[in-house]
């Protein structure tokens, strides 16, 4: 069964915590988003349970009168826990090597395999309304080129559309806000 699914990432946000809610850029965005979604054949919208992802989602929600169902798979990939002033280089060593698991994290596989788990679930029509690490492992699973250089390069708000014909996935950006 051949489907579109559309990823977004999320509008700009206050911050990384999973209440942190969209700051008023963030809202404008989330605005411009729905009105490119409207015109995208949207059936269901399924988000991070992240205040920030939902935030980004209710606009087109209310546009095409659906519902978001939100899904735990779909939050944002846990690096490691507690603060590391190398996050950077460590988000860029798990890109080069999916297996590598720090201390109180998730691999990128592991995050990877959840994803597609949900990718698995979505009909056709499907936005699904994400963060920028795990959008890019969604991504990397049809491109195994997408890595570190182009998760630098997504923005916020940024949609990517997924097609899914038999086996095989390809992806392309088709807005970034």
């Amino acid at each position: 069964m051949d489907r579109t699914i559309y990823i977004v990432r999320h509008c700009k946000a206050t911050g990384q915590d999973p209440d942190a809610e969209l700051t008023a850029e963030g809202k404008v965005q989330a605005e411009a988003l729905a009105d490119f979604l409207e015109k995208q054949d949207v059936k269901e919208i399924v988000s991070s349970p992240f205040t920030r992802a939902v935030q980004s989602g209710t606009p087109a929600a209310g546009r095409l009168g659906l519902d978001i169902r939100t899904d735990e798979r779909l939050k944002e990939r846990v690096l490691a826990s507690g603060d590391m002033p190398d996050w950077l280089e460590k988000l860029e060593e798990s890109f080069m090597d999916s297996s590598v698991k720090l201390s109180g994290g998730e691999s990128g596989l592991e995050a990877q395999d959840r994803a597609a788990e949900v990718i698995a679930d979505a009909a056709d029509g499907t936005v699904i309304v994400t963060h920028g690490n795990l959008m890019a492992l969604m991504l990397q699973s049809a491109d195994p080129a997408f890595g570190f250089e182009e998760w630098k390069t997504l923005s916020n708000p940024d949609v990517y559309e997924m097609k899914i014909e038999g086996a095989l996935k390809s992806v392309r950006r088709i807005w970034n806000g």
